[in-house]
């Protein structure tokens, strides 16, 4: 099984699916989809973001320049990890705090209980 998104001229993804296994090429998988749909720009993605350095979902920016996904900036303080592709708070998470959230006005972590 391989899984495609749809990605929109804005380079946002609008939708993602799976494919059967002979499919599973981005050549062959994205020429299906595009065939099946009626066109449209289709790019692979892999649920465990062994490909493409995360798992395409709605809302998602796919950046062909460096050929990834990136997912929705989750707080204007945030910053992203260029070698990962992954969002960044300004002050690292602390350990073993399973119940927290970040506060953007405060720029930290608060207990959630």
């Amino acid at each position: 099984m391989a899984v495609f998104a749809e990605i929109n001229e804005s380079n946002i993804v609008v939708r993602v699916i799976v494919v059967a296994d002979e499919y599973d090429s981005d050549v062959a998988g994205s020429a299906w989809c595009a065939d099946f749909f009626g066109g449209g720009t289709w790019v692979r993605t892999a649920e465990d973001g062994s490909i493409r350095a995360n798992y395409a979902g709605p809302g998602h920016t796919y950046d062909s320049v460096n050929d990834v996904f990136i997912e929705p900036k989750p707080y204007p303080s945030w910053t992203l990890d260029t070698e990962r592709y992954k969002w960044q708070s300004p002050v690292a998470r602390p350990d073993g705090g399973s119940l927290l959230s970040w506060d953007e006005d405060t720029l930290g972590w608060v207990s959630d209980i």
